[in-house]
């Protein structure tokens, strides 16, 4: 079973970096709002961990954190809003808060989110902070589960964030579960393996790598970073 690697520590047993790694594409920058959304510090409290879990497109990010969910309820998955239309099986509040343009546009002016980016060069996502904040008071860890541009403007907003990369077993490992998962035509699965290349070149920015080869096994790997999860 593979374990979870600090990216400084992965210099013997470097994890997949797909092809053209060093390519790159057209990114539309978010913003995480105003404020520092950090809960203030109180002496004697137990802080929960802040785990973010980033990856190209259909790595498994989606079925990774459903795992997590399922098992390991007392790990907050924070619920991204996003722009985009519900796909088959998608559960309003659960896998997302699907809003318009106008809400999250009124979302965004009101500061609402920790952060959030057009992904695609479509829809957009955004964190909702207020959840995460409460939680974290309270000791309890959260995890999020979103795309890489979110995962660098928690870094500014958390420093003290953990990152993961969920990387996929090889490229062609890839390309089969997107064109399985048959919810994009031929010219978006086009689209988004672009982008995942783009992505997979961002995988050094990351704390930690965990390989989905295993749902079960990654979830864990993921969990092992929280503390009060497997303590």
């Amino acid at each position: 079973m593979g374990i979870s690697r600090p990216v400084a520590n992965s210099t013997t047993d470097q994890a997949f970096g797909g092809p053209d790694s060093s390519s790159r594409g057209v990114r539309h920058p978010g913003s995480s709002g105003q404020g520092d959304p950090r809960p203030p510090e109180s002496s004697g409290q137990v802080r929960g961990a802040l785990v973010v879990l980033a990856g190209p497109t259909a790595v498994g990010k989606g079925t990774v954190a459903a795992h997590i969910r399922a098992h390991h309820p007392e790990v907050l998955l924070s619920v991204s809003a996003t722009t985009r239309k519900p796909r088959p099986g998608e559960v309003e509040a659960v896998n997302y808060y699907f809003v318009d343009d106008a809400e999250f546009d009124r979302m965004i002016e009101h500061s609402e989110f920790l952060e959030w980016a057009t992904v695609h060069n479509a829809s957009r996502y955004g964190t909702p902070k207020a959840p995460i904040i409460a939680a974290l008071e309270r000791g309890r860890s959260v995890l999020l589960e979103i795309d890489i541009q979110g995962a660098r403007q928690v870094r500014q907003a958390f420093p003290e964030a953990r990152l993961v990369f969920l990387l996929p077993p090889t490229w062609d490992e890839l390309v089969r579960r997107l064109v399985g998962r048959g919810t994009e035509d031929a010219e978006e699965r086009e689209r988004r393996l672009a982008t995942a290349r783009v992505e997979l070149a961002a995988q050094d920015e990351f704390d930690y790598r965990v390989v989905n080869s295993d749902v079960e096994t990654a979830a864990q790997e993921v969990v092992h970073l929280m503390p009060a999860a497997h303590s």
